[in-house]
C-alpha cells in the first residue's frame, strides 16, 4: 500500500495515524482559527500529523433553510487564513467543476463529497489540479466499487489519492460501518481514512435535517484504528449543540484529547506487535 504526501505529511503504509478535523462548515473566521489552533496543539503533543477541514458551502443539504456556509470567496479566504496563521494543511470539499481553480489555489486536499464520487467529470477535474484528492465513498456503494473511481482519478497521472469510508446506508435514516471496507480499500493500494463522525449521522433523521449519535464516535474510532486505517476524519466544534450544521454528529473540542490519546495507544500497540 502506497504512501502519499500532503504538504509535509505522509499518509499510508508505516506512517503515523493522520487526523483530519475541524467544524463541518465555516461559521466564522474566529471559530475556524480558534478550533484549528486548539486541535493542532492537541495533535502536536500527541505526535499526530494534522490537516484542518471545513466546508465553504454545504450544497447537499436536505432543506432549503439549512445553513450552507459563507460561499466560495469568503470561505477560501478563511481557509487561507487558517493555513497561514495556524500553519497546517487544509482540506475542503467541492460541489462543481467551476469551483476547482480557486479551491486548488488554497486547499492542500480537494475532497470529493460522497454523493458526487460517481461524477466522472468532477473526479477527473479535481485530480487534474495536481492537489491531493480525498474521495469519500458513497453511502450506497460497496467498498470494492469505490476502486474504479480511484482509478479514474489516477488516469490523470495524479497518484495522490486516498479514500474515506463513512458508513453505508442501512434502512431509512441510518448508517452502519462495515470495517471490512478499510482492509478491502487498503489491500487495493490506497491509504484509507475512517470518518467516524459522518458514520454515526442519521441522514434526514430530524425531518428537515440530519440527526446523529455522537456517543458512538469514540468507540467506532477506536475500532477503526484497531482494524487498520491510515487516518481519522472527525468533525469537531467547540459547542456542537450550537453548531449551524451537522451538530448532532460532531464531537466537542473538549472530548478530542482523550479520544486521540486512546487511538494513539492502539496504533502504537499495533506497530509494536
Amino acid at each position: 500500500m502506497r504512501q502519499i504526501k500532503v504538504a509535509n505529511i505522509s499518509i499510508g503504509e508505516n506512517q503515523p495515524l493522520v487526523l483530519i478535523a475541524g467544524p463541518c462548515v465555516i461559521e466564522s473566521e474566529q471559530l475556524c482559527l480558534r478550533t484549528a489552533a486548539r486541535i493542532k496543539e492537541i495533535a502536536v503533543r500527541l505526535g499526530i500529523p494534522y490537516i484542518f477541514k471545513s466546508s465553504f458551502d454545504k450544497a447537499n443539504r436536505l432543506s432549503l433553510d439549512s445553513f450552507r456556509g459563507p460561499g466560495l470567496k469568503r470561505g477560501l479566504a478563511v481557509l487561507a487564513k487558517v493555513k497561514q496563521k495556524i500553519k497546517v494543511p487544509v482540506l475542503t470539499d467541492i460541489h462543481c467543476q467551476k469551483e476547482l481553480a480557486a479551491v486548488a489555489e488554497v486547499a492542500d486536499v480537494i475532497q470529493i463529497p460522497a454523493f458526487l464520487c460517481r461524477q466522472t467529470d468532477i473526479v477527473l477535474a479535481a485530480a487534474k489540479t495536481g492537489r491531493a484528492v480525498n474521495i469519500k465513498k458513497w453511502q450506497f456503494m460497496a467498498p470494492w466499487d469505490i476502486l474504479p473511481v480511484a482509478k479514474k482519478a489516477e488516469s490523470t497521472g495524479n497518484r495522490k489519492i486516498f479514500i474515506t469510508e463513512r458508513g453505508v446506508c442501512f434502512g431509512y435514516n441510518n448508517l452502519v460501518s462495515d470495517l471490512r471496507a478499510l482492509k478491502i480499500i487498503r489491500d487495493a493500494g490506497y491509504p484509507v481514512v475512517y470518518d467516524a463522525t459522518h458514520s454515526i449521522q442519521l441522514p434526514g433523521g430530524k425531518g428537515s435535517c440530519s440527526g446523529g449519535q455522537r456517543e458512538f464516535v469514540a468507540g467506532l474510532s477506536r475500532a477503526a484504528v484497531a482494524f487498520g486505517c491510515d487516518g481519522l476524519f472527525l468533525e469537531v466544534h467547540p459547542e456542537p449543540d450550537k453548531a449551524l450544521c451537522d451538530g448532532p454528529n460532531m464531537i466537542g473540542l473538549g472530548e478530542l484529547k482523550y479520544l486521540l490519546k486512546q487511538v494513539v495507544k492502539i496504533k502504537k500497540a499495533l506497530t509494536q506487535g
